[in-house]
């Protein structure tokens, strides 16, 4: 059963033939004890977190990251530990569901999900209904289980075993289970096998291995995420939002994560599993419609919500399946949130007090604030142009460029200096390169918790999503502006104004002028180091351009490493129009000096 990995990518560290350095190769996630986040992921810390609190949540174990960094430092096989573990954790998910994995009675199938300990949306794979066969199948049925459902689960498991595991193009995901395994063993020669123990060691290997996926390097590297972290894995017993009238599956954030109001902000599919929601796939309803279908399912998953964001001090973004009027929660992690959201948040969770002052600056960047201030669409501009197309408005900004629907195209093009607007029917994982490259996104299908929403607004990036079937024929090719604040899609470029002023943003610029330990003026009287006309962009340039100056100024200074070098040098006046991402980056540089720094 072991499985032969296809080798690092360029940056994972080697180790010395036969030294094991995973002290625990497994992990149960019971909630006995809380797990450091950064041995397990984010995604097992939030499943052992919930347990310690109450929570209702499918039993998992996790095989932590240290077990990623091994697998990649061999570039051989998954070692023997590793395979020990899993058998381990599966004697365990047995011992609490009281199901069999690959029994013919009361079968147990289960997820592979990957996690690291910082989140990265939609970045590295995950395979779900793992476990079953044509005799599980009926073993499902004989449960009590609809003919239907049972279909669908092995339907369902192929179509995302050939895709993630085998990297089988299937033309189509929705045929029968016999038509799936015969079209992926032809495209991959390999037959999917029928044993379930063999099914799980090529997907944990699987999901080890999209650590280094294209999508996940450059996400990584657009988001400053060390390499050396790797991913967990954990491994959870299934539940069914697709098992019967009163099921489904969906998204919930504590608060709005567009605009930072205080009120839960979701989206719901009845009669959906795991990844439908969030892949954008398919066009979820408002929360509001679980509270009208299940009025207590709604009231158990708000208090839930409640309970973890007092508990985490952070806004929550936690993904649900409600199984025959059962709520089970399968994670809750911070939210991703716009540059707007983020603002308005830090200000009100310190208001608060789940969080101190220097907690709310540490938790904006410089980036976050020139993203808010940046120009917004002119109402009068938008009233005299044509909308082409309308939809949810997914992150907010405006972005102007030709509308582009082929990925690469988009790269390319923004390579060359182009404004490029990317449009799809919707996003995967697999475009992350397109969306950092793209001056807005906008998309056919999808809601406001889809993988294109999502990460757009962890990109502080414009987007409008669901702007219904035609979306990308009515724009690709087009210039076109993307009001990702109202949600609408204009024809040409659009005149931009300068935004409105935020109350939150003069609140934090009050607190972090009292940590920043700087000056920063508006206007220049004297001479002033222009770092932009001097040509420093680096942050390793900025120590020796302004070792003779007394007054800096430059776009470089809106960074904790350029801003720390001007510190060290023993700058502490400076010049911008927008004084606040330079007493942020200061703050951030003198973080350990401020850290004793009361409310």
């Amino acid at each position: 059963m072991a499985r032969t990995a296809r080798g690092p990518a360029s940056g994972s560290r080697p180790n010395p033939p036969g030294v094991r350095t995973v002290e625990n190769w497994y992990v149960r996630l019971d909630g006995s004890d809380l797990p450091d986040r950064l041995e397990v992921g984010g995604k097992a810390w939030s499943l052992a977190r919930m347990r310690q609190l109450g929570l209702p949540t499918p039993p998992a174990f996790v095989l932590p990251t240290e077990v990623c960094r091994e697998y990649h430092r061999s570039g051989k096989e998954l070692p023997e530990e590793a395979m020990a573990a899993v058998r381990r954790g599966i004697a365990y998910l047995e011992e609490e569901t009281g199901r069999g994995f690959g029994a013919r009675r009361r079968p147990l199938l289960v997820s592979v999900r990957s996690g690291s300990s910082i989140s990265m949306p939609g970045m590295m794979d995950t395979v779900l209904n793992l476990g079953i066969n044509d005799d599980v199948e009926a073993g499902l049925i004989k449960d009590g289980a609809p003919v239907e459902l049972a279909a669908d689960t092995h339907r369902r498991f192929l179509a995302g075993f050939g895709d993630i595991v085998r990297k089988a193009d299937l033309p189509d995901s929705m045929a029968p289970a016999a038509d799936l395994r015969a079209e992926i063993r032809r495209a991959t020669g390999r037959a999917v096998p029928s044993d379930p123990w063999e099914q799980l060691i090529e997907a944990v290997c699987a999901v080890l291995e999209s650590w280094y996926s294209r999508r996940a390097v450059t996400y990584r590297r657009h988001a400053d995420i060390p390499e050396d972290l790797g991913t967990a894995v954990t491994i959870q017993a299934m539940v069914f939002g697709n098992m019967s009238n009163d099921s489904g599956t969906g998204v919930l954030f504590s608060r709005d994560p567009v605009t930072g109001v205080r009120e839960p902000y979701g989206e719901y599919l009845p009669g959906g599993q795991g990844e439908d929601v969030v892949s954008g796939v398919l066009d979820p309803l408002p929360l509001s419609e679980l509270k009208a279908q299940q009025p207590e399912i709604h009231r158990q998953l708000i208090e839930a919500a409640e309970l973890l964001e007092q508990s985490n001090g952070d806004v929550q973004d936690i993904e649900f399946t409600v199984e025959s009027g059962r709520l089970y929660l399968l994670q809750s992690r911070a939210a991703k949130r716009s540059p707007e959201a983020a603002v308005r948040l830090a200000v009100a969770l310190a208001d608060e007090g789940l969080i101190s002052r220097p907690e709310a600056l540490a938790r904006v960047t410089p980036a976050q604030v020139t993203q808010m201030v940046r120009p917004q669409v002119d109402v009068r501009s938008a009233e005299e142009s044509t909308v082409l197309a309308t939809g949810e408005a997914a992150s907010p900004g405006a972005g102007v460029g030709v509308a582009v629907s082929d990925p690469e195209e988009v790269v390319r093009l923004a390579e060359q200096g182009s404004d490029v607007v990317f449009v799809a029917r919707h996003t995967s994982p697999e475009d992350v390169g397109a969306m950092i490259a793209a001056r807005a996104v906008c998309t056919e299908v999808g809601g406001s918790t889809s993988h294109a929403a999502v990460v757009c607004r962890g990109l502080g990036l414009p987007a409008v999503v669901g702007a219904g079937e035609g979306a990308i024929a009515a724009i690709a090719g087009k210039i076109v502006t993307v009001d990702g604040t109202h949600g609408r899609v204009h024809s040409g470029a659009l005149s931009l104004v300068a935004a409105d002023d935020d109350p939150a943003l003069a609140t934090l610029g009050r607190w972090a002028a009292k940590l920043a330990g700087i000056e920063v003026s508006s206007t220049a009287t004297g001479e002033v180091l222009d770092l932009d006309s001097a040509g420093v962009l680096d942050p390793a340039e900025v120590a020796a351009a302004v070792a003779d100056a007394k007054v800096v100024s430059g776009a470089v200074l809106a960074t904790e490493a350029g801003m720390g070098a001007a510190l060290a040098a023993g700058i502490r006046d400076f010049v911008s129009t927008e004084p606040l991402p330079l007493l942020l980056a200061a703050v951030a540089a003198r973080r350990g000096v401020t850290r004793d720094v009361p409310k």
